[in-house]
Parts: structure tokens; C-alpha cells; sequence
């Protein structure tokens, strides 16, 4: 047996010295991991689901920006980010143009409070889309690398197959722990290559098929914000517990508990009155917010198609007029159909006063 009484304890990086990029791996299009080392040798501790802050040496001057670490704590020697570059990337692109081992860089942190050790429940559902994977990916590796079976549901959602970031990776860990169930959702196959898999639009009647226990687990969310919104209405849709969602945006991530933004989500409230005004029929129902369209058409004799009264079907689609309404659908109206003034009356609640074409 090694001795081991002789090797010096190893110090911890501080963002006092930089880090050396020693490794690049090219992920899907416009994206790759980038491995640093401290050159002292010295370790990382940090939690899974941490960012780091890098100063990025741009042309005209050094820009910062903000990276979940996509490698685990467990695995101290080194740590990575994984980076996409979007259009209108400056950093990323610089990164993905220039950055190479040997080229050292100035970081800050680890820090933020995104992680499953802040909210140790033990089951747990991660749900991302694009490089929304990262933090997951982190927390995911840390608690396959204790040794344990983990009790974790995993959604990642994509545009194709292809763009799947870490895809290999985590369906290699899966098949090796059996408590990472592993589910993707793309919108479109790939040219060529059969897709077996959900397409679409993450919504409703996919998390429950997913993960019909999702009521007793902890969820954390990451991606752009349009889908975390889509996420959390779903979920309050459900009667999920917010209390237990936590989420991290890729704009602005999270230090401290002083800098979790307040939610401005729209929840229909069952003590708070709506009104919807049947424009063709000449009928004004008083109802509540929690009250769908079309229940407050059947209840003052109105007919309107439907079929699901899930939000899958289209059947009952009609046109509003005028006002608002909390919709959360599950794949049957499209975004120009929306754009155009159409709502599904069985998945659309009223908000304050609304008029249909009924």
C-alpha cells in the first residue's frame, strides 16, 4: 500500500492566481468544454451548480461574463465550464476563436447558490434546455461519483438530437445507475436519423409521463427564460409547490439570497373575479380567474367545440378579441395561431375582463 504520510496537502485556488486552460472539447455546434488548472497545482472546492466569472481578454478591452461549471467537485484537479455561443456572443465567441491550452485567464469565484446541496431532499427533477444542461450535468456527476444509487429525473431539451449537450456522457452514467432517468425532448429529428424519443414542446402531459411523481420531488430549472416561464406555469398549473422550484438564469445568476429576483408570474387566484364577455352571443359571464373559458361558456349555455380540455387537441380553439388570459397549453395551438388572437378556451383562464368571438 501507498504511503501517503509523506505528500503535502494540496491548497485550495482562491481567484488570487489564474487559471490555465488545458484542455478544449468541441460539444454541438457553437459550443464547447473548457478544463483549466490552477498552475500551482492547487485544488477546487466549490458546490455542483456553482459559476465562475471569467475576464475575457476581447479586443477593446476585457469583458466579463458568467459561467455555470459543468464538472463536479469531486473531481478536483480541474474544473470546466461549458460555453454556446449565441449571434450576438462577444466572450463565448472569443473563447470558442481563441481560447486554447497554455492560455491563461483571470476567474472569480466559485460562486451562486444553485445547487441540490442547498436543498437536500434526495429526490430530485432537473429540467434545462440547451446549455441550461450545465449546472445538472454538475450536480448529476457529484452524486453518481458517491457511489449511491441517486433518485434523480432528467429533462433536457433541445432543438435536435444533435444539439444535445453531454448526451453520451450522461446516458453512460445512467446505464450505470439506474436512479438517473434520463428523458430528452427535441423539436425537430435529426436529417437521417430515426428519433424514438418526445418531440416538442416541453408541457404538462410530458412531465407527468416523465415523472408521475413529480409532486414529492425537488426541482431545479435552467434555460432561457421564455422556457423557465413556460416550466413554472406548467408546474403551477399542477398545483406544485413553488416553494420547491428553483431555477438559474443565464443572465444574471444568482450570489446571494438578497439577489433571488422576485417572480412576476401571472397565477390565477380563485377569490379574485373575472369577466368574460361572449361578443357573438351577447352574454357576460362573471366568473372566477381559476375558471377556464370554455367552463364559463358551458355554464351559461354556450357551445363551444372541444375535445381533451387538456390543451392537446385544438378542438376548442377560438379567438379573443380583447383582454388577457393565462394560457398553458400542451401542444395544441401554435405561436402564430397566438399571435394571431387565438386561445384554447379549456386551458385559458381570464384575467380580469376578456372578450371572445362566441
Amino acid at each position: 500500500m501507498q504511503d501517503l504520510s509523506n505528500i503535502p496537502s494540496r491548497a485550495i485556488w482562491n481567484d488570487a492566481e489564474p487559471l490555465e486552460c488545458v484542455s478544449v472539447i468541441p460539444e454541438v455546434p457553437d459550443t464547447a468544454t473548457f478544463t483549466f488548472r490552477v498552475p500551482s497545482g492547487a485544488l477546487f472546492d466549490f458546490q455542483p451548480g456553482q459559476f465562475l466569472t471569467l475576464e475575457i481578454p476581447v479586443p477593446g478591452g476585457p469583458v466579463h461574463r458568467t459561467y455555470t461549471i459543468s464538472s463536479s467537485p469531486s473531481r478536483p484537479r480541474s474544473i470546466s465550464i461549458t460555453a454556446k455561443a449565441q449571434k450576438d456572443s462577444i466572450g463565448t465567441r472569443w473563447m470558442l476563436d481563441n481560447l486554447a491550452p497554455g492560455v491563461r485567464l483571470r476567474a472569480f469565484g466559485p460562486a451562486g447558490l444553485f445547487s441540490h446541496m442547498n436543498h437536500d431532499d434526495g429526490k430530485y427533477l432537473f429540467i434545462s434546455a440547451g446549455s441550461g444542461i450545465t449546472p445538472m450535468m454538475s450536480m448529476t456527476t457529484w452524486m453518481f461519483d458517491l457511489g449511491t444509487e441517486p433518485d434523480i429525473v432528467f429533462i433536457n431539451c433541445a432543438r435536435r438530437p444533435g444539439e444535445i449537450i453531454f448526451r453520451e456522457r450522461l446516458e453512460h452514467m445512467a446505464s450505470r445507475a439506474p436512479g438517473i432517468d434520463l428523458h430528452w425532448v427535441v423539436e425537430r429529428p435529426d436529417r437521417y436519423v430515426p428519433w424514438t424519443g418526445y418531440r416538442g414542446t416541453f408541457n404538462q402531459l410530458m412531465l407527468g409521463l416523465m415523472a408521475p411523481d413529480y409532486l414529492e420531488r425537488e426541482v431545479f430549472c435552467c434555460g432561457p427564460d421564455p422556457f423557465m416561464q413556460a416550466v413554472r406555469e406548467a408546474l403551477q398549473g399542477l398545483g406544485f409547490d413553488m416553494d420547491r422550484y428553483h431555477q438559474e438564469s443565464f443572465h444574471a445568476p444568482v450570489e446571494t439570497e438578497a439577489d433571488v429576483p422576485e417572480l412576476d408570474d401571472v397565477v390565477p387566484d380563485e377569490d379574485t373575479r373575472a369577466e368574460v364577455i361572449f361578443a357573438g352571443s351577447g352574454v357576460i359571464a362573471k366568473v372566477a380567474e381559476t375558471d377556464t373559458i370554455l367552463s364559463a361558456a358551458r355554464a351559461n349555455g354556450l357551445n363551444i367545440p372541444s375535445g381533451c380540455t387538456f390543451g392537446v387537441c385544438g378542438t376548442c380553439k377560438v379567438r379573443k378579441t380583447a383582454g388577457e388570459v393565462h394560457m398553458v397549453h400542451n401542444g395544441g395551438i401554435s405561436e402564430d395561431d397566438i399571435a394571431e388572437g387565438y386561445i384554447l378556451a379549456c386551458c385559458s383562464h381570464p384575467i380580469g375582463k376578456v372578450e371572445v368571438d362566441i
